[in-house]
């Protein structure tokens, strides 16, 4: 039956060499998923011509090759189960190959006499299709171009259990490989096909005997893990991706025993497992579904290229990342001032108004009154053409002793509920109903859940200590899956991206914001050079003081307003010019005429290149307060494909001669570029696809350019 099947795939079509083909971060077209037929018999390759990964399918299916094809090298060494899952205190493999005899490398040769483990799930066939959905996605006017699922091809395995203590137990075991990126993600599916409850205590999903990046004969005290990124949308407690990555462990290989490190803890194996439980019960018909693993596949150790690649990843498979609305920050509950605030918005260009930490919003109120002086508001804000939203802190508060985490190490931010206490699971049913009532936007939700684990085992949602991690991340990731299907924007600070939420913090030092107004505004372009590496522009908000913040005092805020208007329009240049969206907290947005004046300006600066503005940002010189700064946004795929902003910090006037990278806008041997308004200009790009152009900023002020193709390219 499995010949079959191969046999009426698609054979391999020949690949071009690596160096003869466009760069996928330019032209990502040429490069689409398939599924073939293998040169063996018995072999299933997946490959988009980036990468390919191949499995073997007798005596039981396993990966037998995997291979970066954009720098022609292999990336496995060995053969490993496809996954492991842990019943009754037994590890089982699923698929999966033995009796390799040197981990170190792996020869074809070698695959023909490999052997099944006897216990492990045996491989009964296998399916092909298309990517499908995680989730219900509502897209908005921004957004609307952006494909979901993301478009590719899907690969299915069907194991089943040759063990007695996993009989009646089916694995199913999925792969997706997407077009035009070097990305294939995976998860199980592990069904209880018996007649009496079966407990899943733990699950590795992925398991790859890696090439070793570092190979040191002593063992030293930090190593460098192979070049892939890898990461699952089971994250938490972090608005950066290293922080919040709860699933990826490089561990040492026990198969790997010709490896030259004498202690033998080589961190080549990559296991993508939970780091406790999830313990979980699986009731008769039912079926569990673990998170999923991306591996992304990097072809270069540049900083800017692998963080490039990673944002093309989060476009691709969390494409409402691009969703980036203009939005303010109301302090207050008076709903005067909140209708003052819409009027402001709709007045200047801004397109959503969020009532603040501190405005009192209240979203776990149900009295009916309340409810409906907020829809009140809501519909006003609508007809104007203003999105409207709230805030609501879930983790570091106490609820009581009942419903908080019970654990001994303590809570992550000291105190925090437990989201399966019969308080978190109710907190979570008000807001749902609070959303359906009022008709708001958005959900700022503060102290998201940060992976706290909890010993209790009166709280009705998880049994004890093992299963609470997974079920408090299963309460907040599905409602915030929710949220996305019904259009709710997401202002998250954790690292919920893949699992819909749209924004976190671009990373900053609330504090900071107390500084005086001038150190205020270089300290923010440096927050928005840094935290642009991994993060596409509108992945992360920044923030402005209109009103006093931390403290401060009256050096550090911006009201009022007219008063600071040097300081306001530097705040707002950096935010604009960077794609990045801030909260603007306060009362209101201007208030004189030359304050509305200048919040406009920005605004229509913004809208007019809008699209050039939220591309990835390519990083020429840091902010240093000493010098000249500048980002370049680029864009191969739009008529603007560059634009280049230069910042002067000093109270004097730069000159100087200033060289931009053009690589990444898809140019290669001419360029058009205007400075401001001015007339285009003919540049010849070098052999590294650089041009310089001569500046003159005039003092605290910024000089753009414009970046076109010419007419006849």
């Amino acid at each position: 039956m499995r010949k079959k099947q191969i046999n009426e795939l698609p054979s391999m079509q020949l690949q071009a060499s690596p160096s003869m083909n466009p760069d996928w971060l330019v032209n990502p077209e040429p490069y689409k998923s398939g599924i073939y037929r293998g040169e063996h018999d018995d072999e299933i390759v997946m490959t988009n011509g980036l990468i390919s990964r191949t499995w073997r399918l007798s005596p039981n299916a396993a990966t037998v090759a995997f291979h970066n094809l954009m720098t022609d090298e292999t990336i496995i060494r060995g053969v490993k189960p496809e996954a492991t899952v842990r019943f009754s205190g037994e590890d089982i493999s699923v698929g999966g190959l033995a009796g390799q005899p040197d981990y170190a490398y792996l020869r074809p040769e070698w695959v023909d006499s490999l052997t099944s483990d006897p216990k492990a799930f045996l491989c009964t066939g296998f399916e092909t299709g298309l990517t499908k959905e995680r989730f219900p996605w509502k897209k908005n006017n921004d957004s609307a171009n952006s494909p979901w699922p993301a478009p590719g091809v899907s690969l299915i395995f069907h194991y089943e259990s040759a063990s007695e203590s996993a009989k009646g137990i089916s694995v199913t075991v999925h792969y997706e490989l997407y077009d035009g990126i070097p990305l294939l993600s995976k998860w199980l599916q592990i069904h209880n096909n018996g007649g009496s409850q079966v407990k899943l205590e733990s699950f590795t999903s992925e398991l790859l005997a890696v090439v070793e990046w570092d190979s040191p004969v002593e063992t030293p005290d930090r190593w460098e893990f192979p070049n892939l990124h890898v990461e699952s949308d089971y994250s938490f407690q972090g608005m950066a991706q290293k922080k919040a990555n709860r699933t990826t462990y490089w561990v040492p290989d026990p198969d790997y025993k010709t490896q030259i490190n004498y202690d033998s803890l080589t961190p080549a194996l990559l296991e993508s497992r939970p780091p406790i439980g999830p313990d979980i019960g699986i009731d008769p018909g039912e079926m569990f579904e673990t998170f999923r693993t991306f591996v992304l596949v990097h072809d270069s150790t540049d900083r800017e290229r692998k963080g490039l690649a990673q944002r093309k990843m989060y476009r691709t498979i969390a494409p409402w990342i691009t969703e980036n609305p203009i939005f303010m920050h109301v302090r207050s509950m008076d709903p005067a001032v909140i209708r003052e605030a819409v009027d402001q918005c709709a007045e200047v260009g801004f397109e959503m108004v969020i009532l603040s930490f501190g405005s009192e919003l209240d979203m776990e109120e149900e009295n009916p009154a309340y409810i409906a002086a907020l829809k009140e508001l809501a519909d006003y804000a609508h007809s104007k053409g203003i999105a409207i939203g709230g805030y609501s802190l879930l983790a570091s508060r106490t609820i009581g002793p009942e419903h908080d985490i019970v654990n001994p190490n303590g809570a992550y931010y000291v105190h925090s509920p437990c989201l399966e206490s019969r308080w978190g699971q109710d907190y979570f049913r008000k807001l749902k109903s609070f959303f359906e009532k009022t008709g708001f936007d958005l959900l700022e939700h503060d102290g998201s859940y940060p992976g706290d684990i909890c010993d209790s085992t009166d709280h009705p949602g998880h049994h004890g200590r093992q299963d609470s991690q997974w079920k408090q991340w299963k309460r907040i990731s599905d409602f915030y899956k929710w949220c996305r299907g019904q259009g709710i924007y997401l202002n998250v600070p954790d690292w919920y991206f893949l699992a819909g939420s749209n924004k976190a913090g671009m990373g900053y030092r609330e504090v900071n914001f107390a500084l005086p107004r001038d150190r205020q505004v270089i300290l923010s372009r440096q927050n928005i050079y840094d935290g642009t590496w991994e993060k596409a522009p509108s992945m992360g908000w920044m923030f402005v003081p209109l009103t006093e913040y931390h403290g401060g005092g009256p050096e550090s805020t911006l009201e009022p307003l007219g008063e600071h208007l040097d300081t306001y329009d530097t705040h707002l240049m950096n935010n604009f010019t960077a794609g990045v969206q801030a909260s603007y907290r306060g009362f209101r947005l201007y208030d004189t005429e030359e304050t509305k004046q200048v919040v406009r300006k920005w605004v229509d600066f913004y809208k007019r290149y809008r699209d050039i503005l939220e591309s990835d940002i390519i990083h020429v010189r840091r902010p240093s307060g000493r010098d000249a700064d500048c980002i370049l946004h680029v864009n191969p795929m739009l008529k603007q494909k560059g634009m280049a902003f230069v910042y002067n910090p000093l109270d004097k006037e730069i000159q100087r001669t200033l060289e931009l990278p053009l690589y990444y806008t898809g140019l290669s041997t001419t360029a058009m570029i205007r400075e401001k308004d001015g007339k285009f200009r003919m540049y010849g790009l070098d052999r590294n696809y650089r041009i310089q152009v001569q500046l003159s900023i005039a003092p605290k002020s910024v000089t753009w350019f414009v970046i076109e193709a010419p007419e006849e390219d």
